[in-house]
């Protein structure tokens, strides 16, 4: 037994001192797109309080259930009579003085009392429980609803911070080579097989570049910001990304446009058709207002008395009482109607809602199919004009070192590689987000 606590004491200790680490360094190592997905379902506000909503639901069946279960109380009071009533005793025939009176209550009263109640039938009882446990479900369901819509908003919000990531990185490599450029017509110039413009035309394009990625590197702060919002991570928190579009494009390689779209796969849908639920048990209770309401009680008063006329002496005088009641709502001036005809309004409202929910659904998937075709189609074409422009680029480049083309014209067919290079990343960006968009669509 002491070795078993010491081992259990091994074990918490262990744990408290590698959560801190594990936190530590989720907050500073690269983060994947799931990791953040996985971050913000662990952290996020809105995850707190649907959970909030879902522990009230379980608290809001036991108190339901409680209601029907025996009911116990227990009390106490004492009077004193500081004026009793009484009858003349002429009254009742007996000879006294006219001012004689007979008293029947005691000048102090101690009355414990127990009670006991039970419910024995109650339609709008049943009912409640069959509507906790409904609403325990549909809170259920707007958790999961959360959860989606947070994947959908890590995920937009992941995607841009990745794409200027991307666009850092390509001009980075175009800043190398045209420095590597630079020093090699520089190294010409010396030899005297150039001319200075040449290197001035290098190295105006060159602060360009420079220009383009300070400005792209200060956005980025702007959207890694928007990212951890959607996370829910503190803005001061420092993050870097492990993902790149390749990898990503892969993982969402397998969506199919030709699938075919499944209401139930979108939790918004779910959470409509238990609200619908709700609604239908709201509509059967007031239905039949006219429904008995049986209950059955116990009390039991061990009553004292004392002070009947000069006597101090205190009397045990005990009741008990059981019996059962019994109500029914025969008329109450249509409040009862007109909470049914409300019910069912609001039934078939949700109806409404349900059929624009569907029809939105249907085209937000015929819309994101449509998008991922013409995405599919403009990354093939991009592809093919990059490889274009990188063939011009590398010939005119082996011109000007050969000493036959200009640096106007080296420079000329780089700007158009660099954008050719930037219209296919952008092109691939809109392929990857028009494939979250239908898988986001689908449900899946």
């Amino acid at each position: 037994m002491f070795w078993t606590r010491i081992n259990l004491l091994k074990g918490a200790l262990l744990a408290l001192l590698a959560a801190p680490a594990s936190l530590l360094a989720q907050g500073t190592a690269p983060l994947r797109l799931s990791d953040c997905i996985q971050y913000a379902l662990d952290n996020h506000p809105q995850i707190k309080a649907a959970r909030l909503q879902i522990a009230d639901a379980d608290w809001q069946i036991k108190e339901n259930m409680g209601t029907g279960l025996p009911q116990l109380s227990v009390g106490l009071s004492y009077q004193y009579f500081l004026q009793r009533p009484g009858i003349p005793a002429r009254a009742i025939g007996i000879p006294a003085p006219d001012d004689q009176k007979i008293f029947f209550n005691a000048f102090h009263s101690l009355a414990p009392s127990v009670s006991v109640s039970q419910l024995l039938f109650s339609n709008s009882y049943l009912t409640s429980l069959k509507a906790a446990r409904t609403y325990r479900q549909y809170v259920q369901l707007q958790l999961a609803a959360t959860q989606r819509t947070l994947r959908d908003q890590v995920t937009e919000a992941y995607l841009p911070a990745l794409l200027l990531e991307e666009n850092l990185r390509l001009l980075e490599r175009n800043i190398t080579n045209l420095e590597q450029l630079l020093q090699e017509t520089q190294a010409t110039i010396r030899a005297g097989f150039a001319e200075q413009l040449d290197a001035d035309r290098i190295q105006l394009s060159l602060s360009a570049l420079r220009t383009e990625r300070d400005n792209l590197a200060r956005q980025q702060e702007i959207v890694l910001d928007a990212l951890k919002m959607a996370m829910g991570m503190p803005l001061a928190q420092p993050i870097t990304l492990a993902d790149n579009l390749n990898a990503l494009m892969e993982q969402y390689a397998q969506v199919d446009p030709a699938a075919a779209l499944s209401f139930n796969n979108r939790p918004e849908y779910n959470t409509l058709l238990k609200g619908r639920e709700l609604n239908a048990i709201q509509v059967d209770l007031f239905k039949r207002p006219w429904m008995p309401t049986l209950a059955g009680f116990l009390q039991y008063q061990p009553g004292w008395q004392g002070g009947f006329g000069n006597d101090t002496q205190w009397f045990f005088i005990p009741s008990a009482i059981v019996g059962v009641s019994l109500s029914i709502n025969l008329w109450d001036g249509g409040v009862s109607r007109a909470r049914y005809e409300r019910a069912v309004l609001s039934y078939q409202t949700v109806e409404v809602q349900r059929e624009m929910l569907e029809q939105a659904m249907t085209l937000e998937v015929e819309t994101a199919r449509r998008q991922l075709l013409s995405a599919v189609e403009r990354a093939k074409n991009q592809q093919q004009n990059l490889a274009l422009a990188q063939r011009v680029y590398e010939t005119t480049q082996a011109k000007y070192k050969a000493g036959l083309g200009s640096s106007f014209e080296l420079i000329s067919t780089e700007q158009q590689l660099y954008a050719a290079q930037q219209a296919l990343l952008q092109t691939q960006f809109d392929l990857l987000r028009a494939r979250v968009a239908l898988k986001k669509a689908l449900g899946n």
